[in-house]
C-alpha cells in the first residue's frame, strides 16, 4: 500500500491542506502526521492528540504562554523509531514568553526543537519520562537569582545543539538529578551545545552544567556530556560540575572562562579529550577510580590538572548528608597522556585539607611552562606513582619526584592554534607504559603500538577533532 502523512491544521476540525512525505518510521498500522497549528490553543489540542511518529509544528511568531495556561506534553508516548516532535516552524522562528511554557509528565520519545525560550520558571523533564529530546532551542530564561533553566530528572534524556547564554545571577544553566534525594537520571547525554556569557560574581553556583548533588554522588549516572563549547562561563569556578558516579566528561572545548572540568564528587568518571584555552581552572578531581586521558590544556591562569586533597576518606552510602559535602581524597586515580601548556602550574596538589591521595599515578604526561612558573607543586607525594612524563621550558621542575625526562618535546603550531608533536619528536613512542583502554588522541587518531607521551599521537594527517567554534554547536 502507498502511504502518506497528512499536514493537518488544527481548528474545531482536522482540514487538509496539504500532503508531504512520511517519516521513515511510520507504518501501514501507525500513519504519523504533520500537523500546524497557528495558535497556543491549536497547538494545545494537535500535543493532546498525538500519537507515535507525529510531528506538530507551531507557525513562527512570539507567543506569550498564559499564567496557569500552559503547554502540557502529558501521557504522550512516540516510541524509540516513531517519536513524537513539536517544533518551532523553523529554528528560532517561534519565541515563548511567559511565566511557565513546556511542562513535561509520564511521557517518552518526545522531542521539543527550535524554539526560543524565554520563561520565568525552570524548564523541566521530570522522574515520570524517559527518553526526552530537548534540540536546537535557545535558552534565556529570566535572569532570576535561583532560577535553574533546564532541570533533567528523567531518564535517558538528551540535551543536543541547544545555546545556553546571557545571565548574571546564582543559578545553573543545565542541571541533572534524579528521583529521590540520593539517586540520578539515568544515560543523560548532553552534546553540541553552546554555553556562554553568564557573569555571575559569586564564588559557588553558577555552573553551566551541574551533574548532580553531594547527597547523589554515589549514584551511577552513566551520563555522557561531549562536544559542547563553553566561552565566557563567568559564574563559578565549575563549568563542569560532576557530582555523581561513571559519567564521561570527553571532546568539549572550554574557551576564556573561570569555569574549568571538576569531579567534586564521586567516583569512576572519564574525562577524555576535552581543550581548555585562556582559562582559570584546568581539571580538578577528588573520589575514586577516575580516568584523566588525552585532555589539553594551554594558558590556564591556575593549575592545568588539580589532584585534590579531602578530609573524606571514601563516601559511604551509610554517610550522613553533612558528610556527603565533603571532599573524598582521591584513590586510584590515573592522570596519563595530558598536554599542559603554559599554565600557571602544570600540576599541582592542595594542602588545605588533611587526607592526601592514594595509590594514583601520573605518567606520560606532556608538561611545558614558562619562566616565573612551576610545572610540579605536590603537597602530597607518597601515594603518587610518577613515570614517562616529559618536561620542557623555562619553568622550574618543582617538586617532581622523578618519573621524568627534561627534552624539547618539538612541537609545531597548527591552524587551529594547537601545539602537536612533530615528525622528530622525543615524545613519539615514549610512553612509559600500556593503555589498553586509551584508543584514540585528542584529535581522534588511533593511538597505535607504544603510545606517544601527551594528549597528541603523532600523525601527518588532518586532526579529525579540533577545539569547537560556535560553527560546530549551538541550534544550527
Amino acid at each position: 500500500m502507498h502511504r502518506r502523512t497528512f499536514l493537518t491544521t488544527v481548528g474545531v476540525g482536522l482540514a487538509t491542506t496539504g500532503v508531504v512525505v512520511p517519516p521513515a518510521h511510520s507504518s501501514a498500522t501507525n500513519r504519523a502526521r504533520a500537523v500546524r497549528a497557528r495558535t497556543l490553543d491549536e497547538l494545545r489540542r494537535a500535543i493532546a492528540a498525538a500519537g507515535p511518529g507525529d510531528e506538530i509544528v507551531l507557525a513562527n511568531g512570539t507567543y506569550a504562554v498564559p499564567d496557569g495556561r500552559t503547554i502540557a506534553i502529558q501521557g504522550k508516548r512516540g516510541t524509540a523509531d516513531a517519536p513524537i516532535t513539536v517544533r518551532a516552524e523553523s529554528i528560532g522562528g517561534v519565541t515563548l514568553t511567559g511565566s511557565r511554557g513546556f511542562v513535561f509528565g509520564d511521557s517518552s520519545y518526545v522531542t521539543v526543537s527550535g524554539f526560543d525560550l524565554r520563561q520565568r520558571t525552570t524548564f523541566e523533564v521530570p522522574t515520570s519520562c524517559h527518553h526526552v529530546r530537548i534540540s536546537r532551542n535557545d535558552f534565556q530564561l529570566a535572569d532570576v537569582e535561583g532560577l535553574h533553566w533546564l532541570m533533567i530528572r528523567g531518564d535517558h534524556a538528551t540535551v543536543e545543539r541547544n545555546h545556553f547564554h546571557g545571565r548574571s545571577t546564582l543559578g545553573v544553566f543545565l542541571g541533572v538529578e534524579g528521583p529521590r534525594s540520593d539517586t540520578m537520571a539515568r544515560g543523560v547525554r548532553i552534546s553540541r551545545n553552546h554555553f556562554s556569557d553568564h557573569t555571575f560574581a559569586g564564588d559557588n553556583g553558577g555552573e553551566p552544567i551541574r551533574l548532580g548533588l553531594s547527597g547523589r554522588s554515589l549514584s551511577d549516572a552513566g551520563a555522557i556530556v561531549e562536544y559542547n563549547l563553553f566561552e565566557r562561563v563567568d559564574g563559578d569556578p565549575e563549568a563542569i560540575s560532576v557530582k555523581s558516579s561513571g559519567n564521561t566528561i570527553r571532546y568539549n572545548t572550554i574557551r576564556d572562562s573561570l569555569g574549568g572540568i571538576v569531579l567534586r564528587h564521586g567516583n569512576r568518571s572519564r574525562v577524555e579529550g576535552n581543550h581548555l584555552l585562556a582559562g582559570s581552572n584546568g581539571i580538578r578531581i577528588y573520589g575514586n577510580d577516575h580516568m584523566i586521558v588525552n585532555n589539553y590544556l594551554e594558558r590556564i591562569g591556575g593549575s592545568g590538572v588539580v589532584l585534590g586533597s579531602g578530609n573524606v576518606q571514601d563516601h559511604k552510602p551509610e554517610d550522613s548528608p553533612e558528610s556527603r559535602r565533603g571532599n573524598d581524597a582521591p584513590d586510584r586515580v590515573t592522570i596519563a597522556l595530558n598536554t599542559i601548556l603554559s599554565c600557571g602550574t602544570a600540576i599541582s596538589g592542595e594542602s588545605q585539607r588533611t587526607l592526601p591521595p592514594r595509590e594514583c599515578t601520573i605518567a606520560d604526561n606532556l608538561l611545558v611552562g614558562d619562566a616565573g612558573r612551576v610545572l610540579v607543586s605536590m603537597p602530597y607525594l607518597q601515594g603518587i606513582s610518577w613515570s614517562g612524563n616529559l618536561c620542557w621550558g623555562a619553568a622550574a621542575d618543582g617538586n617532581i619526584p622523578g618519573g621524568f625526562s627534561r627534552k624539547d618535546p618539538q612541537l609545531t603550531t597548527g591552524s587551529d592554534g594547537v601545539r602537536r608533536l612533530s615528525s622528530g619528536s622525543p615524545a613519539i613512542n615514549a610512553a612509559s607504559r600500556t593503555y589498553a583502554n586509551v584508543t584514540r588522541d585528542v584529535d581522534g587518531h588511533p593511538r597505535t603500538g607504544r603510545a606517544d607521551v601527551g594528549a597528541d599521537e603523532y600523525s601527518p594527517s588532518a586532526p579529525l577533532n579540533r577545539p569547537l567554534t560556535p560553527a560546530d554547536v549551538g541550534p544550527r
